[in-house]
Order: structure tokens, then sequence, then C-alpha cells
């Protein structure tokens, strides 16, 4: 969770070092200033390098307690000197541009302690430039194994935004902050399995819920929308009856209205998608039945078959045994006759 601003620091020019340690990846370009003639702002295609500090922030690590499990989970899952730098690079990457203006935060620590709840981001209080992330040991000790190390990260980076996103000094909706923090973590590869999107409720409800319609806001209006976005609260306050207006052409209760309605045929899509895989799989379990119910048949009338030519070759033995008593009887009688024809001519 970020900290209240009453006022933003001065912005620190960036510029390219060959010094200094640079992202992989390319971050997205801004959205174009909309034209008065302009309905829909186009995403801009023209190509751009790689943010880099003017002077890289100080990394500091503090442990309240270094026997408790959640700590020992925490330094077993990942190394703490190359996940936190690699949460600052993945932030500057997501949400900058060389031509932005990045916050001076000056420092970064990393408080591993005993609390209740996740982690949280503030300023220190003699200067604003320098935040601490407090970060929960009795959390990261109920994460299971496998995914201990992903979430370890991916709740660093969601809190590394806080330390270096635009508030509009103080007066844009928590939704939309907390939103930025979770589109980042999810554009970072770190998005946990429980993550939907959701919809109904308010745009500004925060976290993946507004993250998830900023991701649609990136697809329809182009890549670098998020970060024109952030670059707009940067040197003014909030307006929602303008803020988005100026960005998209409609105000967000309209863009909201819209992603809800792509949440619904998307929805809609896949329980058509549902329904043709269970036919197809009913379709198939009533073929494989019937080629069943056919062998069975087949292998029933083989039976029958069989038994009803059984009895015939024993009623054809039966008639050869009769047929053969028969002709003895006869041949017996006439062997009689022909000794009783010879008594008699005797």
């Amino acid at each position: 969770m970020p900290e209240p601003q009453s006022a933003v620091p001065p912005p620190v020019p960036l510029q390219m070092s060959s010094t200094t340690s640079a992202p992989t990846k390319e971050s997205p370009s801004p959205i174009p200033s909309r034209s008065k003639d302009s309905d829909t702002p186009s995403p801009a295609t023209e190509p751009h390098k790689k943010p880099v500090l003017k002077v890289h922030p100080v990394l500091r690590l503090k442990i309240r307690d270094l026997s408790s499990q959640g700590t020992r989970d925490f330094l077993e899952a990942v190394k703490p000197g190359y996940v936190v730098e690699e949460a600052v690079q993945t932030v500057l990457r997501l949400l900058y541009t060389p031509s932005s203006n990045i916050p001076g935060t000056r420092s970064v620590t990393l408080v591993l302690r005993p609390m209740e709840g996740v982690a949280y981001t503030i300023g220190r209080d003699f200067d604003t430039d320098h935040k601490e992330i407090h970060f929960s040991t009795d959390y990261i000790k109920q994460i299971t194994r496998k995914r201990k190390g992903p979430e370890i990260t991916g709740v660093l980076v969601h809190e590394m935004v806080h330390a270096w996103q635009w508030n509009a000094f103080g007066t844009a909706p928590g939704g939309l902050i907390e939103g930025i923090a979770d589109w980042v973590r999810l554009h970072a590869g770190y998005a946990p399995p429980h993550w939907t999107k959701e919809g109904g409720g308010d745009w500004d409800a925060g976290y993946q819920h507004t993250g998830y319609f900023l991701d649609y806001l990136e697809q329809k209006y182009g890549k670098g929308s998020v970060t024109t976005i952030n670059e707009r609260l940067r040197n003014k306050k909030y307006h929602e009856e303008t803020f988005w207006k100026e960005l998209f052409g409609h105000k967000v209760e309209k863009l909201w209205s819209d992603y809800q309605k792509t949440l619904e045929t998307d929805k809609s899509k896949q329980e058509v998608d549902n329904g043709n895989q269970e036919t197809a799989t009913k379709k198939s379990g009533h073929a494989h039945e019937s080629e069943l119910t056919q062998s069975k048949n087949k292998d029933h009338r083989k039976i029958e078959d069989e038994d009803e030519e059984e009895p015939v070759l024993v009623e054809m033995e039966d008639h050869t045994k009769d047929a053969n008593l028969a002709e003895h009887v006869k041949g017996g009688n006439s062997a009689s006759e022909s000794k009783a024809s010879q008594k008699t001519k005797k």
C-alpha cells in the first residue's frame, strides 16, 4: 500500500548511461496526446530505448528476526540482492520510457518482520525520497513451498511500484494506485493462480480487479496506455471528469462498461466452447457405447449360433446310431430268416 503524499518530489530527468545496468526488455511507448478532432487516441509506434536512472537508488535489507521461519524461508527462496534489484528494473521497464519523468527515489529498504497482512510501502518521515517496504514474515511462512519464490517476487514487484509511481499529489484514487501496481505484476509474469478477470463492482476497487481493467485499456487503446496514465498523474491533481476523457475520449464509466461487455462476451464464448466440448465428449461416449453394444451383440449371436449347432450335431449322432441299430436289427432278422429257411429245407 502506498504512503499518502502531500507533494510529489521533483522529477529526475532520465538519461542513458553505459555504466548503469539496464533492464533486458523494452518498455511500452506512451499514447500520444489526443487531438481535438480525434475520438480515440492511437498508440505510439515510434521505437524507444530502455529507461536508465541517472542515480541508482541505494537498496537495503533489514531483518527483525533472523531466526523466524518466515525469514529463513525468504532467504532460501530468493537471493535478496538480486530480487530487490530485479523488482526495481521491472518497474522501470514496464512503467517508464526514456522520455518519462521518474520520481527521485534515492533509497529503498526492504524490512522483513512479523506482522499482520502481507506488505506495505511508506516514505521515511524525514525524506519521502527514501522508501521502506515492510514484508510480513508471517505471510511468507504460510506460502506453499512451490509458490514461495514466485509469490515473494510478485509481492516485491507490486510494492516496488509504490516506491516509484506518481500519485497526482495524493489525489489519485487508491484503487487506481493499487491497480497500476498489480498491472505491473501481471505483465512481469508474477500473477498468482487465483487471479481472475472479475465483472461487476466499481472500476477502482483496486488490485487485480482494476489491474485487468487497465490491461483491457492497454490492449484496446495501444501499448503504453498505462505508462501514459501514470505520467498524467505526475504534475497535476486528479479530476475524474476530465482525466479519462483526455486520454481515451470517454469517461471512465463508459470505459468500464465496455470492459464489462467484453467479459460477458468472453464468458459466453467460453460457455459455448465448453458446451461444444461436452457435446463432442458425449457423442464420442455414445459412439464408444454403440461400438461396445455392437461388439456384445456379435459375441452374443456367435454364442447363440454355437448353442444352436451343438444340438444338431448330437441329434445327427443319435440318428446315426439309430440307423446303425436299425441296420443291425435288420441284418439280425435276415440272418435268422436265412437259418430258419435252411432248417426247413433240411
